[in-house]
């Protein structure tokens, strides 16, 4: 039987495929819409077809229905195999490599006959690729570093962005289950790591058994992998796998504790708990002298027990926060209630979704106090970047709106300035000074060599008038590595300078990386948690960045946009003087 993902991905490759063959975009956008809302889909695509509601699914009409049906009722697409003669499938794999376009990749087929990305990493070394027209040592060189840099990056793993809205759907079928008291992701999912492997949920429950049985028959279950009766797998439509334990609600606390991990920090635990006499797993504390066992029903039993005040789950890494709780110097970590700000967002006059004054409104309703409005810079052209002469027509607009809010909300002016290739930026100082604030960032050129697109960055920061860089390295999880910057020079300079480095809650970004967040707290850079919204809905996404934060270790008084307007302001006016 074919599957939602087997429909979803064979979508996504004809897209690619067409776009490299050089169709109509909009042709190639049905096939990529297509692929998403089939991903998407949260019951069985057979089903579906059964019903015949094929056409119900956004972005499916009769033509692509009847593709689906032939999926469906054959396992084959003969539209797909009369393209795959003309273009070679595994060419689709060429686009992952940064700098890679469509129409490049198609010259580089046609001319030297590359297929694969083996074949590509070949003739680049061999010095063919910049024998192509519009290519040369450079460009040659720097397909070679992306490359590369896919290499670091790839892996098999589901970004956080994915997995977490999956579990929360799951657990909320779930929680309706008679008999259940408690629902929880657990693993590294919970831990909030930027991929996950699987997705590990936990729940208490007088029976398991019907819990079990919902769990099991999910509509978005695919096959089950494994039922027992207090633990099960099963392997979702879209290919992610997902374990349940159910145990009662007496044990809750050593369950949660033990399933959230991680290794590392479970090994210090038990550690722990033979020293105390006591052997520690996902049931309970067993005295190693036979006494009767130990029960916890919250995690903060389990540490009390071992002598320790509660670790958050965003910690347990032992990265040192075993010594440091018991030194009694756990970090007092930021929370959502404590931003009060968004310094980073686009409108309708960029790439956004919605007006200046829908951003504010939403902003507002979402509890914040200011935002900045920062839409692109000119030479970002694909994102309809702001010319000077928009960018001080835009501020008017700010200003009405701002004024329209009312007196407890602020609307600022700003910008998401273009770092230039060359590492010139987009506007010059007299226009960045009529600004309230100022962001600056990569897009483009990100697999520049280390020494030059650090040195991009570096020049920004220098820039009195920069006030923050923006998503540093530039990565889209889990496609884009970004820029190979020499993040120790960034940190160093950022100290220098006292630019703000900014958290990027879009769970694609999640840049500055938690390790980074860690250094740049030792060494006191003020560090900002923005959404990057670019639809008002946007910044529920702020519980990424903030989860990001705390995993580097981060308290309120370092996160700019947890201060106040007025000592924002007067921070600002500082960093301009000096």
């Amino acid at each position: 039987m074919v599957k939602n993902r087997e429909v979803a991905e064979m979508f996504a490759r004809i897209a690619d495929m067409l776009s490299i063959r050089g169709d109509q975009v909009h042709r190639v956008l049905a096939y990529r819409r297509a692929a998403e809302s089939i991903e998407a889909l949260g019951r069985d695509i057979n089903q579906v077809y059964a019903e015949g509601k094929l056409t119900d699914i956004p972005g499916i009409g009769q033509t692509l229905a009847a593709k689906i049906e032939e999926m469906l009722t054959t396992g084959k697409l003969s539209f797909y195999e009369r393209l795959a003669e003309e273009v070679p499938p595994s060419l689709v794999e060429l686009l992952r490599v940064e700098g890679l376009g469509p129409k490049r990749v198609r010259q580089i087929y046609e001319v030297l006959g590359v297929t694969t990305l083996a074949e590509l990493t070949a003739v680049a070394r061999e010095g063919k690729l910049r024998q192509l027209p519009g290519m040369g040592a450079k460009s040659e060189a720097k397909i070679l570093a992306a490359i590369e840099a896919l290499a670091r990056h790839g892996d098999d793993r589901t970004p956080l962005g994915v997995a977490w809205p999956i579990a929360q759907e799951i657990l909320a079928v779930l929680a309706k289950v008679p008999g259940v008291t408690k629902t929880a992701v657990a693993g590294s999912l919970r831990r909030m790591k930027e991929t996950i492997g699987d997705i590990d949920l936990l729940v208490a429950a007088t029976d398991p058994e019907p819990v079990m049985e919902r769990f099991c028959t999910l509509d978005n279950v695919e096959s089950v992998a494994a039922r027992g009766s207090t633990k099960s797998r099963v392997i979702l439509l879209n290919g992610l796998g997902v374990d349940l334990r159910v145990l009662p609600a007496a044990r809750w606390g050593t369950l949660l504790s033990y399933f959230t991990g991680s290794k590392a920090h479970n090994v210090r635990l038990r550690e722990l708990a033979l020293k105390r006499g006591l052997s520690l797993n996902e049931h309970a504390f067993t005295p190693v002298d036979g006494s009767p066992e130990i029960l916890c029903d919250t995690e903060e039993k389990v540490y009390q027990t071992l002598g320790l005040p509660y670790i958050p789950p965003t910690l347990r890494e032992d990265w040192g926060e075993i010594e440091a709780a018991m030194a009694g110097n756990l970090p007092q970590l930021v929370e959502l209630t404590d931003i009060v700000a968004d310094l980073h967002m686009h409108s309708t006059w960029s790439d956004g979704k919605a007006t200046i004054l829908e951003m504010a409104q939403a902003a507002k309703a979402e509890g914040l106090q200011y935002i900045v409005i920062t839409d692109h810079s000119a030479s970002l052209g694909i994102a309809n970047g702001l010319s000077v002469q928009r960018l001080r027509e835009q501020a008017a607009e700010v200003r009405a709106v701002d004024e329209a809010m009312g007196s407890d909300f602020r609307v600022l002016h700003g910008t998401e300035m273009e770092i230039r290739a060359d590492g010139s930026l987009d506007y010059p100082d007299e226009v960045l000074a009529e600004l309230d604030f100022v962001i600056a960032s990569l897009h483009t050129g990100l697999s520049q060599p280390r020494e030059q697109v650090t040195q991009r960055l570096l020049a920004a920061m220098r820039n009195p008038h920069v006030d923050m860089i923006a998503h540093p390295t530039g990565r889209l999880l889990p496609d884009r590595a970004g820029a190979d910057l020499d993040m120790d020079l960034v940190l160093e300079t950022a100290v220098s300078t006292g630019t703000i480095l900014e958290i990027n809650a879009n769970p694609r970004r999640l840049d500055l990386r938690d390790i980074h967040v860690r250094r740049a707290v030792e060494l006191g850079i003020p560090l900002a948690i923005n959404t990057d919204a670019h639809h008002p809905d946007h910044f529920g996404l702020r519980h990424y960045g903030l989860a990001t934060a705390q995993r580097g270790w981060a308290t309120a008084v370092q996160i700019v946009n947890t201060w106040p307007l007025e000592k924002f302001l007067a921070w600002l006016e500082k960093k301009h003087v000096q």
